[in-house]
């Protein structure tokens, strides 16, 4: 089992503490919710930070609010208490401050075991909810980059590109059946975890709402749907022929072109020479010609498909920026 302490461990053990010394300083009562409410108020953005802190506050407020009306109006019994969380926590739930149930039932649990409302008392309360969610702000306010991380995914999906149409070369062009395809489960895990990571950098950054990443993978992943839709193409043609053969070298090239510039318009011009070239060339002489060459024709259909794909990321990003 391997043992690792993150960053995020660290704000949060750091923040908790300093939450419940502050509390403990002030002299407050039920001190150590503070360093609850920094636990809790510690996410994986600080967007999402921001969201979880917003919807706790709110949530504590309306709960001594509650609490005031309830335990006055009925007294400090346990009926009392389950009628208010009865009526309490659907309330919570329709102004859609779910993430403060927990920390606003806490501090409704203080409020009856104390067994009377005060102005001093509320205070109290307040001022540990302050020090609870403005700890955990701080401490969120520090973000690691992820663009390092991001730019080696980056890498390391086009080099899984770069093989893959190598592999396609090779089965087009020398009828080498080898390739065990598992780029292909790699270049699926890769985009997920990337767009995740890409997605979470946008969450970090409250006045940017999009990211060049999130974008690129969003493309190459459009890009990967058409090269598994090429898949089964490929594993049904048997047979080389020089239409093959002259696509397979395509593939080589467009994979060794594989990069985050922009030379789509370049092979898409090459792919339409090609084509015309096909076109020219003399009729099948058998069905098994016939056959393997109408797959050839969908694959060059299918990698059209897959540079046009680029070509319109590049215009849009252009635009963007």
């Amino acid at each position: 089992m391997k043992f690792t302490i993150g960053y995020r461990t660290l704000k949060t053990a750091i923040g908790a503490g300093l939450a419940i010394a502050i509390a403990e300083w002030l002299k407050l009562d039920f001190y150590t919710s503070a360093g609850i409410l920094t636990i809790l108020c510690i996410k994986i953005t600080k967007k999402r930070s921001v969201i979880s802190s917003w919807e706790r506050f709110a949530a504590c407020l309306l709960g001594i609010l509650f609490a005031a009306c309830f335990f006055t109006l009925i007294g400090y019994h346990f009926y009392a208490l389950t009628l208010l969380l009865i009526l309490f926590i659907p309330t919570i739930v329709a102004f859609n401050l779910k993430e403060g149930i927990i920390t606003s039932s806490v501090i409704i649990l203080h409020l009856y075991t104390l067994q009377k409302i005060s102005w001093s008392i509320v205070l109290n309360e307040v001022s540990i909810i302050v020090i609870g969610i403005g700890m955990g702000l701080i401490m969120n306010l520090y973000m690691p980059s992820v663009e390092k991380t991001l730019l080696n995914m980056q890498k390391e999906l086009e080099t899984r590109y770069k093989k893959i149409f190598h592999e396609f070369h090779l089965y087009l062009a020398h009828n080498n059946h080898e390739w065990d395809g598992k780029e292909i489960t790699e270049c699926a895990d890769l985009i997920s975890n990337a767009k995740s990571l890409a997605f979470r950098d946008i969450e970090n950054h409250f006045l940017r709402y999009e990211n060049q990443y999130y974008h690129y993978f969003k493309m190459r992943e459009k890009q990967f749907e058409i090269i598994q839709r090429m898949l089964p193409i490929l594993s049904s043609i048997d047979k080389t022929y020089i239409q093959g053969e002259k696509l397979g070298e395509f593939f080589e090239r467009l994979g060794a072109a594989v990069h985050p510039g922009n030379t789509a318009a370049l092979f898409l011009d090459e792919l339409e020479r090609m084509r015309q070239e096909f076109r020219e060339m003399h009729l099948p002489k058998d069905r098994q010609e016939f056959e393997t060459r109408s797959k050839l024709y969908q694959l060059l259909q299918d990698i059209e498909d897959y540079l046009l794909i680029k070509k319109r990321f590049k215009i849009k990003d252009s635009i963007d920026s």
